[in-house]
């Protein structure tokens, strides 16, 4: 299922992208696509209606972040070998840990803020893991049976204050818009191999990231397997899981966005991300 949320923000319903292309109201059967709704159960049992018969939304609604009521946003750091080496790291022995701010999503057509007295606003396609169901130090082998489904996300990140301005880089991850979810969140049975998908970026009609997840250095059971050593899941909690090569910081020299800009970027099967850039 390619479950959504739309409407004015603060004021989403939940829905559905039927195959054929019609936007179906969910509000019926689920108050919001968050916490408990997100059970495997509670998804087996959406899966089973009839969902043809589900209201119809006319027009072309607002779509909102995917998921509401996001608990924790972990996101995974220089997690493709590609990103590493354009930024001259190492690659991490362990997967690298950061926190985004939960205030930091919108949705996924929403304006691109550039924050003031930003200098260094940069993007990161990547692969969002939504947990589905409680998970405390899972194993690997069933850590995919937590996750409720996937999701685009991008990473925005204000590289100077990421990593310049002392501290960790949650500073630089967190500021309003810089957490776009969606369009959809697509349940884990139509991804059969979260780790065989195409991810793209585009700035002003120029490619500038181009990757698969294989690339990964820590695939996605691994990591949901080893975050929730360190923090329990919960249903609705989201894993940001990195990005390939192409970043602006990565470029010589840098580029970064400012205002007036368009962002275009997609998961394979998971959707397309539109944003303008404009000034915060």
């Amino acid at each position: 299922m390619k479950l959504l949320r739309y409407g004015e923000i603060g004021r989403e319903r939940p829905g559905l992208l039927l195959p054929d292309g019609s936007l179906r109201d969910l509000s019926q059967r689920i108050g919001d696509l968050a916490g408990d709704a997100l059970l495997p159960e509670r998804l087996a049992e959406l899966a089973r209606a009839d969902l043809e018969a589900l209201p119809r939304v006319e027009g072309r609604p607002r779509l909102g972040a995917c998921v509401g009521r996001v608990g924790k946003l972990v996101a995974i750091g220089l997690n493709y070998r590609d990103h590493a080496r354009e930024t001259g790291a190492e690659l991490p022995g362990e997967p690298l840990l950061f926190m985004k701010a939960t205030s930091a999503i919108c949705g996924p057509d929403d304006p691109l803020e550039i924050p003031p007295g930003s200098s260094e606003t940069d993007w990161e396609v990547e692969l969002g893991v939504v947990i589905g169901r409680r998970a405390k130090r899972v194993s690997r082998a069933d850590a995919l049976a937590h996750v409720a489904g996937y999701c685009a996300v991008n990473d925005v990140s204000e590289r100077h204050w990421q990593k310049q301005r002392g501290g960790q880089w949650v500073k630089g991850k967190s500021h309003d818009s810089f957490a776009p979810l969606g369009p959809w969140l697509v349940t884990r049975d139509e991804v059969p191999d979260p780790q065989a998908l195409r991810l793209w970026l585009d700035v002003d009609g120029e490619r500038r990231q181009d990757g698969s997840t294989r690339d990964m250095v820590f695939g996605v059971a691994e990591l949901v397997s080893y975050v929730s050593h360190f923090m329990t899941l919960e249903p609705g909690d989201l894993l940001s899981t990195g990005t390939p090569a192409g970043v602006g910081a990565g470029r010589v020299p840098p580029l970064f966005l400012r205002p007036g800009q368009e962002l275009v970027l997609e998961v394979e099967g998971l959707g397309r991300q539109r944003h303008r850039t404009v000034g915060g």
